[in-house]
């Protein structure tokens, strides 16, 4: 039977839920596991994690959902703690971003994993760690060697961004290959896989939610601040934010973005385009901002990558543009694609 859901998330009820209460930091109550296994779909990416979410009946008997405060006071701490700090990133560290989009993007990778170098390092190509991690991605020494970095006495290229970053997206892959699941892969990759397949085997399943309580502690709020700093710097949820299950259950062919109003569709062009190209260079190219782009067309790289042709769609004006610069668009998005297939074979 279906249920009508009434979503309440407006900004004054998320503000007054907010204000009911001092914020509780859930690094110190591990108590986080799923309120309710009944809320299976909901559209909005943001509103899909099941411990951010409490059932209710309305008094006219119809379901409701709403937020659940102790997830709520997670987040907004998170968010007010980091907000400017994160935001101030985006402009200085937009380079380092572009590389890791390129990188990411060439292994087949969601990029919105570069923010995982954001809470393991704050993007700091020297960052050590109590137990020996060194560079922007974090590496201990014997992993970085296996994924391919040089590390002695005279050089240690965990502290290169590019060459760090190919190491991550090989290990990103090789821990996705074996979760399968992208919340999982997180906290592997602060954790190790033993503590993960421990937890696996204690909570008896496979959901982030389910298990968390048996991961050690950093790992399980490495999880929750890669999905507050995801909010922040994309202003919504994604793949790499959702269980398995969950990804299954979601449409993401709107790229977990708000679908175009008709007035956007009205003003704007849609044609067929053929060859390798990178969602990265053309808005950078076309002066659009990326996750415009992407509410314009959803999966792009995925799709392109695959087929090699998309139906590409613009505002009016930012068509035009593409259409004159298309050629050097298209030999920008090759040679990043290149750069980085051979440099991940040499490494």
């Amino acid at each position: 039977m279906k249920k009508i859901f009434s979503i309440i998330f407006s900004f004054f009820a998320f503000t007054s839920i907010l204000k009911a209460g001092p914020f509780q930091d859930l690094s110190k109550d591990p108590d986080t596991t799923i309120i309710n296994d009944s809320v299976k779909k909901i559209n909005d990416p943001k509103k899909i994690f099941k411990d951010l979410f409490i059932n209710k009946t309305d008094e006219s008997g119809s379901a409701t959902v709403e937020l659940n405060p102790r997830a709520a006071s997670f987040v907004k701490d998170y968010m007010d703690r980091h907000s400017r700090h994160l935001q101030k990133m985006k402009d200085w560290a937009l380079p380092y971003f572009n590389m890791m989009d390129g990188i990411l993007t060439a292994h087949g990778l969601p990029n919105e994993l570069k923010y995982l170098a954001v809470i393991e390092s704050d993007l700091q190509s020297y960052a050590l760690s109590w137990a020996g991690a060194v560079g922007p991605w974090q590496f201990m020494p014997a992993t970085g060697r296996r994924m391919g970095l040089k590390i002695n006495r005279s050089i240690d290229e965990r502290t290169d961004y590019y060459k760090s970053t190919i190491a991550a997206a090989k290990y990103l892959k090789e821990l996705f290959s074996e979760y399968g699941d992208w919340l999982l892969v997180i906290a592997a990759y602060n954790g190790g896989t033993g503590n993960v397949d421990h937890a696996i085997r204690k909570g008896h399943s496979r959901n982030f939610w389910n298990l968390q309580n048996y991961l050690p502690e950093e790992s399980r709020n490495h999880v929750k601040k890669f999905i507050a700093t995801h909010y922040i710097m994309e202003g919504n949820g994604g793949i790499t934010t959702v269980t398995k299950d969950e990804a299954d259950e979601i449409d993401f062919t709107s790229g977990g973005n708000k679908s175009l109003t008709q007035e956007e569709i009205d003003n704007s062009k849609m044609q067929t385009i053929t060859g390798k190209y990178l969602a990265l260079i053309i808005s950078k190219t076309i002066e659009m901002d990326l996750a415009a782009f992407n509410r314009y067309n959803p999966n792009f790289d995925k799709q392109v990558a695959v087929k090699a042709t998309y139906d590409l769609r613009l505002p009016a004006n930012k068509m035009e543009i593409f259409n004159s610069k298309k050629n050097q668009i298209l030999d920008e998005s090759m040679k990043l694609l290149l750069s980085s297939v051979n440099t991940s074979k040499k490494s």
